[in-house]
Parts: C-alpha cells; structure tokens; sequence
C-alpha cells in the first residue's frame, strides 16, 4: 500500500499517478469479468438453453452473442475513464459516445425480439400466404425500426442536456401531415396487417365480396387479386375488404347440395321406388360426396319432383363444382339406362270436334 501511496504524489495533468493505475485497473478488471461473461457463462447458458424445449431462450443468448467485442471494449474505456478528470469537452463527448453505443445495442436486441415474435406468429400461417406474410413482417419491422430509432435519437439528445420538447412537437405535427396526405395508401397497408392477423381468408381460398366472387390469388400490402370463375383478375384495396361482408367458402369442411329434378307423369311406380336407390348408389360411388337422403317431395303442375340433399367433403369450390359436375352426369345416364325421362314444363290442350 505504501508503494501505491506513493504515486498519489506524482501529479500528471488533472490526474495523479495513482488515479491511473486505478483507470488501467478498472478497464483490465472489466475486460477479463465481460471475456468470462462472454466466453464461458454465455457458452454454459447456450448449452443448458438447448436442452429446453422453447427457443425463446436461445434468442436471447443470441442476442448477448451478437454484441461485439468492441462494444465491451468501449464499456471498459467509458467506465475505467470516468475515475479521472477530464476536459468538459472530452467529458461530454465520451458520454455521447456511450449513449450512442448503448442505444444502438439496446435498438438491435429489440429488433431480433420484435423480429422473433413476428416470425414465431408466421411459422403458425399458411404456407401458401408466405409471400404477403414476409411482406408484411420486413414492412413491421421497417416501422418499428424507425420508431426506436427516432426514440434512440430522443434519448441521446436529451442526455445531452437539449430541449426535445419542440423536437417531438415537430415529429407530431410531421406524422399528422404525412398521414393526411397517405391517408387512403396507409388504410389499405393498415388493413394489410389486420388481414395478416385476423386471416379471414387466405391464398386459395373461394371468397364473395357482395356480388364478386373467385379464388383469392393473392394478398398485397395494399391490394388483394382474386381470380373470379369467368378468368377476369379482380383487384380490390385491403381497406375495402376489412370493411365490406366477405363470405368464405374456403373454410368450409364440408357443403351441403340441395336440388330437386322432375320425372314425367308416365313413369311407373317401380320405377318412381327406385329413384332413391340409383340417386344414393351414385352419390356413394362419387369421390368426395356423402349421401344425406332423396325423397319424392311434390307433385308438380307437370312433373313429379324428387328432393335430393348430399354433401361435399372440400371447402375448394373447384373440387366442389366437380363433384356436383359427376353426380349430375351419372344421374343423367343412370335415368337414361333406366329409361327415366326427366319433365320439362308440358301442356295437353283437348280440342272438341
């Protein structure tokens, strides 16, 4: 203690000698704690995060990972300088550059948290939906980068001793008029995210906007293309659709058929018993189709009308438009080869001679 005590008589500058050696002390000493925390904590806790079944863990060791060493070598500077006494000038621009670094980490390690959040809701979504969904994420954290940016830049600045106070009056005043003036483009990229999170329908999906309908080929950030069933490509904005009635049928587990035909008065009652048998062996024998019931329902002012009701087993309109497409076609020919002639509206005029 007497050898060190002997260089708190030797003045350097502002600084003694001793006031030195306990800087050199202070930067060697975080040098080897933050080495340690990186090289061998950081390297225990990746092992034991491995062994868990989240990966929530392992984001955050990346993150302590992605922190580069001269980081922890400025840390070191900062705080083993900070023991001395130094200009106001060097003072002031040692502590805006620690500021500076500190933010900047701070802005990256929310970033990968925002952006492992964002991911782990798109692993969840429809494969199919992939492009929009990585639209929408890197367009997330493009705002949510600019907004800790510009929070960053609040925070230096205001540890600088500067008034931010117009700074965020102006920033608010700019938003507000940026937003007047992309009103309608912001609404559709707001309903953009809203249909990214709420998935009322998705790629491939039959949907019905009022009178509209087609295949939904793809959703934009601003607009959404569906493919209607006469080929046209119809182009709607997000805005619309987040507030106009959609029904989807691409949802569906199952639709349900509902028809009636109509056999001639001629028809024998043999024939009229076996209707039911030829309308359920056919629909039993069609891919996709389950049988509900078929029964004769009225007589009809020139026909004798038989109620059928089957289901289909897909929400895909194209397989359900096939489906209806084989079973009307079978029903066809097995009335044909049964000769069961179908009714078609007839009048029998008698004329007195």
């Amino acid at each position: 203690m007497d050898f060190l005590e002997r260089f708190k008589d030797i003045a350097w500058g502002s600084n003694t000698a001793y006031d030195y050696i306990l800087a050199i002390a202070i930067f060697v000493g975080l040098v080897i704690i933050l080495k340690i925390f990186q090289a061998i904590i950081l390297a225990y806790l990746n092992k034991m995060a491995k062994k868990t079944k989240t990966d929530f863990d392992d984001t955050l060791i990346d993150i302590f990972k992605s922190i580069k060493p001269p980081f922890y070598f400025f840390v070191s500077v900062y705080f083993a300088v900070k023991t001395l006494l130094l200009p106001d000038l060097a003072g002031k621009v040692l502590f805006v550059l620690f500021v500076v670094a500190l933010v900047y980490e701070i802005i990256r390690a929310f970033e990968k948290l925002v952006g492992y959040f964002i991911n782990k809701s798109l692993s969840r979504g429809n494969e199919d939906n992939k492009e929009h969904n990585q639209a929408v994420i890197k367009t997330l954290q493009l705002i949510i980068r600019i907004v800790l940016w510009v929070f960053g830049l609040i925070l230096i600045l205001s540890n600088l001793g500067i008034d931010v106070t117009s700074l965020i009056a102006g920033l608010g005043i700019g938003g507000i008029a940026i937003a007047l003036a992309l009103q309608g483009v912001l609404s559709d990229l707001f309903a953009s995210f809203s249909i990214y999170m709420d998935k009322p329908f998705k790629v491939g999906d039959f949907i019905m906007i009022g009178t509209d309908g087609g295949v939904v080929e793809k959703i934009g950030l601003k607009t959404t293309r569906i493919q209607t069933l006469q080929g046209e490509e119809l182009v709607i904005g997000n805005q619309e659709l987040t507030t106009a009635r959609v029904q989807n049928f691409g949802i569906m587990e199952k639709r349900r058929v509902v028809f009636s035909l109509g056999v001639t008065y001629d028809t024998v009652q043999d024939k009229l018993e076996k209707i039911p048998e030829i309308i359920k062996d056919i629909i039993t024998k069609t891919d996709l189709a389950e049988f509900d019931r078929c029964h004769f329902r009225t007589y009809a002012d020139s026909s004798l009308n038989f109620e059928i009701v089957y289901y289909i087993s897909s929400g895909d309109y194209r397989a359900y438009m096939d489906t209806r497409h084989k079973v009307n076609l079978d029903i066809f020919q097995k009335f044909t080869d049964n000769k069961i002639e179908f009714a078609y509206p007839t009048q029998t005029v008698y004329v007195n001679k």
